[in-house]
């Protein structure tokens, strides 16, 4: 049970670790490659970059924890200084994913009226997808990669609650 654990672990970590090296790789390539999109002139695309990665690297922390914690006492659960710790990026994530929405207000005031739009949705896709890995790690599991995963999905009809949400749950309650 515990190496299936461990596998697992590592394997999230490597999924996230890899979009976080990859994203900024491909931005450079699509920059050579499609000169005609100016993203790089939007705000709200850079902080909707920032957000995607800046999330991604949470996970993956987080799951690096969480492999360490088991590695070291067989157990899953979390010191109190991460769950706080998790508990301040969790606001700081909502704060930044409002902040992004207001800089698409900005980008769109300071374009009109030659908005980019092709560029504004591109970054838009960016923005939902922040939006979606935060909901996925701190509130509703959105992810179900595995068979377990696709028999509690299938057996109960819901969504699992997200296992930063029941970490910060378990760890305020001491």
């Amino acid at each position: 049970m515990k190496d299936r654990m461990e596998r697992r672990l590592s394997y999230l970590i490597s999924g996230e670790t890899f979009a976080i090296i990859m994203f900024p790789i491909i931005y450079v390539v699509s920059f050579f490659a499609y000169q005609d999109l100016k993203l790089h002139f939007l705000f709200s695309f850079w902080l909707s970059f920032f957000l995607l990665e800046f999330i991604l690297l949470q996970g993956s922390l987080y799951w690096r924890v969480k492999l360490k914690q088991l590695k070291k006492e067989s157990s899953i659960i979390l010191p109190p200084r991460v769950v706080r710790t998790l508990q301040v990026l969790e606001k700081v994530n909502g704060g930044l994913l409002l902040l992004t929405l207001l800089f698409f207000v900005v980008d769109f005031l300071i374009w009109y009226p030659n908005v980019p739009f092709k560029e504004l949705l591109i970054t838009v896709y960016i923005f939902i997808f922040a939006f979606l890995e935060y909901v996925n790690y701190f509130y509703i599991q959105l992810s179900y990669d595995n068979i377990s995963n696709l028999k509690f999905l299938i057996k109960t009809r819901r969504l699992k609650e997200a296992y930063i949400k029941k970490d910060i749950r378990r760890g305020s309650s001491w």
